[in-house]
């Protein structure tokens, strides 16, 4: 999985959650002139503005003074959204029953995506159903994995607008 080096996740990872958040992941995109850190930050209570701008402000001052980034970025804290991005193999297991759209670095039985419910995470493996078929995929095989999220609701409350002439 995709996931800033670990020299800032140690760096960043104990602020956030120091905060009182979890840190759901972090990617980095380097670039000299247009360099992206974006922290996934999580809670409870769900995310607002404020609290991302808490991190920021927090973060921003470690990265100041450790000044760990050498090319000019762009700092980005936000919640994880209903597409969650999954970035540790824990994450899969929390969301046992649930869609994931995964994306692999090499083809597994000629697939280089798959969208299936999370069956079972065991060790660094996690097992997904696509319909009939059944996939084991190692987590360092996955270059991408995101929450697919349930639509029902919003399409059952879509449907009953369209009956009622709304």
């Amino acid at each position: 999985m995709k996931q800033a080096p670990e020299h800032l996740v140690n760096l960043i990872e104990p602020v956030v959650e120091g905060l009182g958040y979890e840190c759901v992941g972090i990617d980095y995109h380097p670039h000299p002139k247009h360099g992206l850190l974006r922290i996934y930050i999580d809670s409870d209570k769900g995310i607002l503005v404020d609290d991302c701008s808490k991190v920021s402000h927090q973060v921003s001052g470690i990265l100041d003074v450790e000044d760990p980034i050498p090319d000019n970025y762009h700092l980005e804290v936000s919640s994880p959204g209903e597409d969650r991005p999954f970035f540790k193999v824990s994450q899969f297991a929390r969301y046992i029953g649930s869609t994931v759209l995964v994306n692999l670095f090499k083809p597994i039985a000629n697939r280089k995506k798959i969208k299936g419910s999370i069956e079972g995470v065991e060790d660094d493996v996690i097992t997904l159903k696509e319909g009939e078929d059944i996939f084991a995929v190692p987590f360092s095989a996955m270059s991408k994995a995101r929450l697919v999220p349930d639509n029902s609701l919003f399409n059952q409350s879509i449907e009953k607008g369209a009956r009622s002439g709304k």
